[in-house]
Order: structure tokens, then sequence, then C-alpha cells
């Protein structure tokens, strides 16, 4: 019985966490974007922050990024200009493709910009350290309380995937609906025209067989 319960809080463990954390480089004058499939009403919260390379003093202009962070149908949820560093958080109002883009203006001489991002959703964009002052919750009810938000958050994901695998076979039904009448509607021209043309034939045989 313990063992099936350590796998069941192993896989728990494993799809708790939807974050991405990473540190990349980007080149002035360029932009890139990172994207995050994101359900709806799902919390999401993220963090950014230019790596100064000169320690002790102010990030020059030259690092200065623009940031943007877009639903999937362009509606603006974060914008920041010419900044080192923010942050955003908000509720998915939709299904579909997030994204957070950044871009450097052009310098010359060319500069690279090396940036800090953390960007989570669902369960991880919890502040369980702040639920647990609130509440005054004891360390055991807190990992219970986790666990039901893990619970609940792989019940709707799984929810969601099924949706999306609905609509997928939606779509190829469709596609292959509409690929069977044009199938159809080939044939009929190519049979339409091999008919025309041993008609045509068979007139200029008659015809000739008559001179």
């Amino acid at each position: 019985m313990s063992r099936i319960n350590f796998h069941i809080i192993l896989i728990l463990g494993l799809m708790s966490t939807v974050a991405h954390s990473m540190r990349f480089d980007l080149q002035s004058g360029a932009t890139k974007c990172i994207s995050d499939d994101i359900k709806s009403s799902a919390m999401t919260v993220g963090k950014y922050a230019v790596v100064n390379p000169n320690e002790g003093s102010s990030v020059p202009d030259s690092h200065k990024l623009t940031v943007r962070v877009t639903s999937p149908h362009g509606s603006n949820y974060h914008y920041g200009d010419h900044v080192e560093s923010g942050n955003f958080a908000f509720t998915a109002a939709e299904t579909g493709d997030y994204s957070a883009c950044f871009w450097v203006s052009d310098h010359k001489p060319s500069t690279t910009v090396t940036i800090d991002f953390d960007w989570k959703t669902g369960v991880a964009a919890k502040d369980w350290s702040n639920v647990a002052k609130k509440g005054q919750i004891e360390l055991m009810e807190l990992e219970l309380k986790k666990l039901y938000d893990t619970v609940s958050s792989i019940h709707d994901e799984m929810f969601y995937l099924r949706e999306r695998e609905e609509e997928m076979q939606q779509l190829n039904r469709s596609t292959n609906s509409k690929m069977a009448v044009f199938s159809g509607l080939s044939l009929f021209v190519c049979l339409s025209v091999a008919g025309l043309q041993l008609w045509h034939l068979k007139m200029f045989f008659a015809r000739k067989k008559l001179l």
C-alpha cells in the first residue's frame, strides 16, 4: 500500500510544476518570443531581469529591454518599455498560446544582453509561503492543500486535453469529408473531360469517314 502511495505522490510531484526558468542571450536589434500553452482561468506569474554586465553600477541604457506579454488573440497583459527588470501576473481569460516577447534597441557597436526569465503557471504560480502565513496552518495541512490543488490542476488538465483531442478529431473528420467531396469532384471532372474527348474523336472520325 505504501509503495502505491509513493508512486502516486511521485507522479503528482512530477506533474504539479508547470514552470519555465531560463537564461538566454539577446543581440541588440533582435527579438525573442517565448510561448506557453495556458488553459482558461489558470493563474500565471512571471519575472524577468537583465544581468548587469558591470556589477556595482547601474545597468547601461544599451541593455534596457522592451517587453510585451500577449494573449492568443493579441490582447496585452503586460508592457514594459526601456526597463531592466519587471514582473507580471494574470489569470488567463482564454485557452491558447500566450507569448512573452523581448526586444533590445539596435546599437552600434552591437551588444549582447543576458536575460533571466522565470514563468510559472497553475499550481507552480501560487505563493505557498504567503498561504501558510495567512491561513496559519500546520505543515501537513499545507502539504495536503498543495496536493489537493495539484490533483485539481491535473483533473482540469485532463479535461482540457480531452477537449483538445475532440477538437482534433472533429477537424480530422471535417478534413476527411472535404477531401472525399474534393476527390468526387475531381473524378467527375476527369470523367467528363474523358467523355468529351471520346465524343470529339468519334465525331472527327465520323466526318472523316463521310468525306
